[in-house]
């Protein structure tokens, strides 16, 4: 799936003039934790989030340091916040530049974003403008809406015994020449030696994955730690 595939269309922005306090009245009116900064022709600079409002001298919150701490830090940090902190205007306390992607990013792609930058969500942009965003709540949404897996004549026994080996040869996290996979009538018994509790897990739920698997009777044994002298 791609990031058109879940995106929301109809998005709520805000102009780079915009006040502080119509940012925060936006985000508890419609119950979200961002918007995107928007020029009027579209082009998106920026995202104003909750965490950007989180430091505020009028709301009693702006960050206090040690006047020690405060002689350590540097000048360039220390006005970053004070505008951060006092500014009246969105423009300035946006997080910028944004991280964006297009609406043929795939959906791995899109969660990659979120995980790897710490973001909630993802404008989507295409020619310059923004055109959706994805969020994370889109992202289990689409999960949650796949289909179930269509009942009927499944893979044979001996075919689900060769896709779980397969999976197990794939992985680095493993020894499949320690690993026996037995299957019958698509339930799979696992035999063996892993080295940790989380090797063991993983085995397990390569198994599970695999389609035509019914059930698991786990029968993994975890190396004991060698002890010497």
């Amino acid at each position: 799936m791609k990031a058109a595939d879940v995106m929301v269309t109809n998005v709520i922005t805000v102009a780079p003039d915009a006040s502080v306090q119509d940012v925060a009245r936006i985000l508890l009116t419609n119950r979200i934790s961002g918007v995107p900064v928007v020029r009027p022709n579209g082009e998106i600079i920026g995202v104003v989030s909750e965490g950007d409002l989180m430091r505020r001298a009028e709301s009693g919150t702006g960050r206090r340091r040690p006047w020690w701490l405060s002689i350590l830090t540097g000048r360039e940090v220390l006005a970053g916040e004070y505008v951060k902190e006092h500014s009246r205007k969105v423009i300035d306390i946006m997080t910028w530049p944004a991280v964006t992607a297009d609406p043929d990013t795939s959906l791995q792609d899109i969660a990659t974003m979120l995980e790897k930058n710490g973001i909630k969500r993802v404008p989507i942009v295409k020619n310059g403008r923004l055109v959706g965003i994805v969020s994370r709540a889109n992202l289990l949404q689409a999960l949650a809406s796949l289909p179930k897996s269509a009942a009927g004549a499944g893979p044979t026994d001996a075919a689900i015994r060769e896709n779980v080996m397969a999976r197990l040869s794939a992985e680095p996290w493993t020894r499949p020449s320690l690993i026996n996979v037995l299957v019958n009538n698509g339930t799979v018994d696992l035999w063996g030696i892993v080295d940790s509790q989380a090797e063991k897990k993983a085995v397990r739920v390569a198994a599970e994955v695999t389609p035509g698997v019914r059930a698991i009777n786990d029968n993994l044994v975890i190396r004991p730690v060698e002890s010497g002298y």
